[in-house]
């Protein structure tokens, strides 16, 4: 039999870090109620004017889409902490016992990261372009024959359909005046 003294610092660390394996989603309910925060504070200290028609204003779908993460933060976390676990899908072929590739990772952050960067001075078709032949790069593709022209008809597609059709001003860069 095991009293409380019995027990060593190990044994209690061991304990704490095989709780919270078996209770890792609580991670995702504080991202849901780090995010329901966020966007309430946000829609709260939000500037109307005054002159709105109607009970609807620019408050309204902030305000209800906090309140949603919020709710499903504390569902979840009820839901975890009374056994609840997720089930992976039938058609996953993930071997756990594998490492993570963190070239992938890696690169497809720097590919984000640049992209970032290059999307003022560059305009979104360039940086889009090499957002979009960098991630295929970093997953794996090396047909170096046809990924920069999938990338490059891809970025013009989207830049068109956003700038030109949705109304969502996109920087041009250099081929403002071309495009």
């Amino acid at each position: 039999m095991t009293t409380q003294t019995d027990i060593t610092p190990a044994e209690t660390g061991g304990a704490r870090r095989s709780w919270l394996r078996e209770h890792s989603e609580l991670g995702v309910c504080a991202l849901l109620l780090a995010l329901g925060v966020l966007v309430l504070t946000d829609a709260l200290t939000m500037d109307v004017d005054i002159a709105q028609r109607g009970p609807v204003g620019p408050k309204t779908v902030p305000i209800v889409v906090g309140a949603g993460l919020l709710l499903i933060a504390a569902l979840l976390a009820l839901d975890v902490l009374r056994g609840g676990r997720g089930q992976a899908e039938g058609g996953e072929d993930i071997d756990l016992s594998e490492p993570a590739d963190w070239r992938t990772v890696l690169l497809l952050a720097g590919v984000f990261l640049g992209a970032a960067v290059l999307i003022e001075p560059l305009g979104f078709p360039i940086a889009g372009a090499l957002l979009f032949w960098g991630a295929a790069y970093a997953l794996g593709s090396r047909r170096i024959d046809r990924d920069p022209l999938i990338a490059a008809g891809l970025s013009l597609v989207t830049y068109t359909v956003f700038n030109n059709l949705l109304g969502v001003p996109l920087p041009g860069g250099p081929l403002m005046g071309v495009l």
